[in-house]
């Protein structure tokens, strides 16, 4: 099976996947499918897990094109939607393990946001991890990955078409306290 075949069955059943949707005050109000939630301009939850090694890197990735939101962008966190009945921390662990491979670390809180544009409505649930395990990327989400000195990252963001949502928790709940 091609790579393309892979990235489009991937992408139609993460479509038909129930998440989360809540309020602009963060209060559930049920599941939806994810491709609902997204043409409906709702509210859904997710989480981003900024992952550093032990030098303090920060692990970037490239999404792949196929990608519902942000196609080919570079993403500073791991991340998704968390899922009807599922928790934060557990969404956080799951996407962590499923996008980079990374599993059975400690996930350290940073707190949460609320991220509004037309096309990207989410409360965002951010966290970090640190991990000189070897990443494990996904094929259907991610192109390939890197870790990142500070400076690098700030090159990658003004070079480079980057993830707005986990470009502002990077900002907002991160980048100060590095």
């Amino acid at each position: 099976m091609s790579a393309e075949v892979r990235e489009a069955a991937h992408r139609a059943a993460s479509d038909a996947e129930l998440v989360l949707w809540v309020d602009e005050q963060d209060q559930p109000l049920g599941a939806l499918p994810r491709a609902e939630l997204r043409e409906r301009g709702l509210i859904g939850r997710g989480t981003f897990i900024f992952l550093f090694n032990s030098q303090g890197l920060l692990c970037a990735h490239r999404r792949t094109l196929s990608k519902a939101l942000y196609p080919g962008y570079w993403d500073l966190a791991a991340g998704g939607m968390v899922g009807a009945g599922e928790d934060c921390p557990a969404a956080a662990a799951r996407e962590l393990e499923e996008e980079l491979g990374i599993a059975g670390v400690e996930l350290q809180s940073h707190g949460s946001l609320f991220f509004d544009r037309p096309d990207n409505r989410l409360w965002c649930y951010v966290y970090s991890a640190v991990s000189d395990a070897a990443l494990r990327l996904q094929p259907e989400e991610v192109l390939e990955a890197r870790f990142l000195a500070p400076p690098a990252v700030a090159r990658l963001v003004r070079e480079q078409p980057v993830c707005p949502d986990t470009l502002e928790a990077w900002l907002r709940c991160l980048a100060p306290a590095r």
